[in-house]
């Protein structure tokens, strides 16, 4: 398991670019919403911890992790320097897990590809709520910090 023995919350702040004069867009799910309020409050914290005014982030709610993808499409459009893409998918008894995990990845590639705002993928895939629930600020941190210091990273890298 990749977070095996890493919480994800972890990050050395003097290696992190100052993030001061950034904009950034975040756009929840609201399916599974206890798991992506987690993930909110994670990536929140850590873009305030380096340096972004609350006026500099913009959220935006959206259904479930598939209308993700048209969320952070209309969030590029917003004088925003990054978008996260906030989601939590959980295994079920049918194949709609595969179809969903499959369409959010390979949709939020593609806006990557399309467009010059980077929109980094903050997407939980697990097979059960307690994988959910350990990486949405439980036993191996929270997945939105990380998510927020990659897009601190990739906003930074798109100036250059």
């Amino acid at each position: 398991m990749a977070t095996e023995n890493k919480n994800l919350s972890e990050y050395d702040k003097t290696t992190i670019p100052s993030a001061k004069n950034f904009r950034f867009g975040i756009v929840v799910s609201e399916w599974n919403d206890t798991i992506t309020e987690g993930l909110f409050k994670g990536a929140y914290t850590a873009l305030l911890d380096n340096g972004v005014d609350p006026n500099n982030i913009l959220r935006w709610d959206v259904p479930g992790s598939y209308e993700l993808i048209f969320g952070c499409k209309k969030m590029q459009e917003k004088d925003v320097d990054a978008v996260i893409a906030i989601g939590s998918v959980i295994q079920g008894e049918t194949k709609h897990f595969d179809f969903v995990c499959e369409g959010v990845s390979q949709g939020i590639k593609d806006l990557n590809i399309l467009h010059d705002i980077p929109v980094i993928f903050c997407v939980l895939t697990d097979n059960n709520l307690q994988q959910a629930i350990d990486r949405s600020g439980g036993k191996h941190g929270n997945k939105g910090t990380e998510a927020a210091i990659a897009a601190i990273k990739m906003a930074v890298l798109n100036k250059l």
